[in-house]
C-alpha cells in the first residue's frame, strides 16, 4: 500500500469524527469548569450522537481499521471522563443515595483499562457488543439526565449493563494472550478458541 493509500484509509470520515471528539475534550472540560451547564450538555449530546454515527459509518462502508478502533476507544474515554465530570459538576445532587452506582461503573472501567495497559501496554479496543449497546443506553441516561432530569431506572439500567459489560471485559483481557480490536464479546472469542 503506498504512503498516500495509508494515510487516506487512516484519515478517513469515522476516524475524523473520532478526532472531532478528542479535541473537543479542552473545550467541554472548560465549560465544566465555568459552569456553563446548557453549552456543555449541547456538546455532550453532539459528542454521543458522533459516537454512534463514527462506527455507524465505519460498518457501512467497511472503513474499520486498527487505527481507527483505537483512536475511537480515546476517544470514547474522553467522552466518559466528560460526562462523569459534568455530572459531579451539575448533576450529584440529583442522584442523592444512588451515586455510589457510578463509582462502581467508573471503577470498573479504570480497573480493565490498567490491567490492559500494565499486561498489554496498551488500552484495550476490544468493541464488545455489550459494550456498544451499553453505550447506547448510556447517552440516553445522559441526554435524558441533561435535557429532562434524573430517572431512576434509567439511571439503573445504564449502570448495572455498564458493570456487566466491564466485567465481560475484565474476562476477555484476562483470556487473551495478545490484544486483538473488535472481538464482539466473550462467546466469540471462546467460539473461535484463538487466545492470539
Amino acid at each position: 500500500m503506498s504512503v498516500q493509500a495509508q494515510y487516506n484509509s487512516r484519515w478517513n470520515l469515522p476516524n475524523l469524527i473520532s478526532l472531532y471528539r478528542l479535541l473537543s475534550f479542552p473545550f467541554l472540560l472548560y465549560l465544566i469548569f465555568t459552569k456553563n451547564e446548557g453549552l456543555f450538555a449541547t456538546f455532550l449530546c453532539i459528542n454521543l450522537v458522533s459516537d454512534i454515527l463514527d462506527g455507524l459509518i465505519a460498518r457501512a462502508f467497511k472503513l474499520q481499521t486498527e487505527f481507527g478502533a483505537r483512536l475511537d476507544s480515546m476517544a470514547d474515554w474522553g467522552t466518559y471522563i466528560l460526562a462523569f465530570l459534568g455530572i459531579y459538576q451539575f448533576k450529584m445532587e440529583d442522584h442523592k443515595a444512588d451515586f455510589w452506582l457510578l463509582y462502581v461503573f467508573i471503577g470498573l472501567i479504570i480497573f480493565y483499562n490498567l490491567f490492559s495497559f500494565i499486561k498489554f501496554r496498551r488500552l484495550p479496543s476490544l468493541h464488545m457488543f455489550s459494550a456498544k449497546i451499553g453505550g447506547y443506553i448510556q447517552g440516553i441516561y445522559f441526554f435524558s439526565l441533561f435535557a429532562f432530569g434524573y430517572y431512576p431506572p434509567i439511571f439503573y439500567l445504564a449502570m448495572i449493563w455498564g458493570w456487566v459489560s466491564s466485567i465481560e471485559e475484565i474476562i476477555i483481557l484476562i483470556y487473551l494472550k495478545k490484544l486483538r480490536s473488535n472481538v464482539k464479546g466473550l462467546y466469540w472469542v471462546l467460539k473461535s478458541g484463538q487466545r492470539q
